[in-house]
This record gives C-alpha cells, structure tokens and sequence, in this order.
C-alpha cells in the first residue's frame, strides 16, 4: 500500500515569505552553520501526520473541511523569533505569530481530536504555532548568530489573511522535500 508523508499547514503569501527570506539572508550572514528553509517551503504546521496510506487522505481531507467548518477568516502576523530548544544551544530557528495565535491553536486543536481518534499520534508538547527558519546543523559560529538574532528585535514581517488550511504531501528528496497540495479546507 502506498504512503504520501503528509501534514496540514497555513501556507504564506508571498510578501511573507520574501520579508523571512530576507532575515535568512542577514542571518546566514553570520557564517552560522544552518540548512535554511527553501522559500518555496516556508508555512505553519499545524498538524504533522507522517504516513498516510494514500487511500485515507482523502478521509484526513474531509476532517479538516469538517473542523474548520463555521471558522473565518482571520488576520495572522508574522513577527518576532527564536530557537529551540534555547539561544545558547539553538538547534531550530523560528518566525513567530503575533496576532492570529489563538485561532491556529484552535484550528489546531479542531483537527488534532479527529485525527487521534482516527489513530494518529497525539503531539507530546503543547502546539505553539511557528514557521522553521532553519535547522543548525553545528555550533561554528553560534555566538555570532546569537548577536544578529539580539540585534533584530522588534523583527516583523506583516500580516496576512488567513483563509484555508491545506492538506500537504511531502516528498523527501537529496536536493531537500518537495511539498504538494493535497486539498484545501476553506474557513468561511
């Protein structure tokens, strides 16, 4: 039986998405060992499903039309950052959510019950709605990276309408993954 890896996301526009672009490039600057984010691959997850087999996706798809369901729209800032698990030890570098976190994390939660009862996983920590910058792949030079993020206080870039959640496929390749919508559940 056939697998799609699959996950459900807020994707960005693209004004969003070339402001982050422009952080990765004034953060790369540091000569921080970091496998940046493709642009192209830049969302908020809300929900990371693993493998599907392919014949329940469509099932994972009417979940998310059910959930958000009677959702609408809304207004989502993208601003501020960070890293996991901290600044001395930075391991994944982050764009937060200002405005807007509370409905992803009730979006988030109106899929999650469906998808365990439907036998997915439940999330071991608490949802805290992000978009991946990064993922630092050795401390060469952290200190560096540390100062810039420091420095940029105050970072934002923008708001955005949130108007539906997409049902993703993720194909793993050498050159990094390759994501393909797989449906997209309206909020109205």
């Amino acid at each position: 039986m056939a697998r799609i890896r699959t996950f459900l996301s807020i994707e960005l526009t693209s004004s969003i998405r070339d402001r982050i672009v422009m952080l990765q490039n004034r953060l790369a600057a540091t000569g921080a060992d970091v496998k940046w984010t493709d642009a192209k691959n830049l969302h908020v997850t809300l929900l990371f499903l693993g493998e599907v087999p392919d014949k329940e996706v469509a099932t994972v798809y009417r979940i998310a039309q059910k959930a958000v369901e009677g959702m609408g729209e809304f207004t989502m800032t993208v601003e501020g950052f960070g890293c996991f698990p901290n600044p001395r030890r930075p391991r994944i570098l982050w764009v937060g959510i200002g405005q807007g976190t509370q409905e992803l994390v009730r979006i988030h939660d109106a899929l999650e019950e469906p998808l365990v009862d439907l036998g997915y996983r439940r999330e071991d920590r608490k949802y805290t709605p992000h978009i991946t910058l990064g993922r630092v792949r050795s401390a060469r030079p952290a200190e560096r990276l540390t100062q810039a993020l420091h420095e940029l206080t105050g970072w934002s870039a923008g708001e955005m309408t949130v108007e539906q959640v997409h049902v993703m496929g993720s194909e793993l390749t050498p050159t990094g993954p390759v994501y393909t919508v797989l449906g997209r559940a309206p909020l109205a």
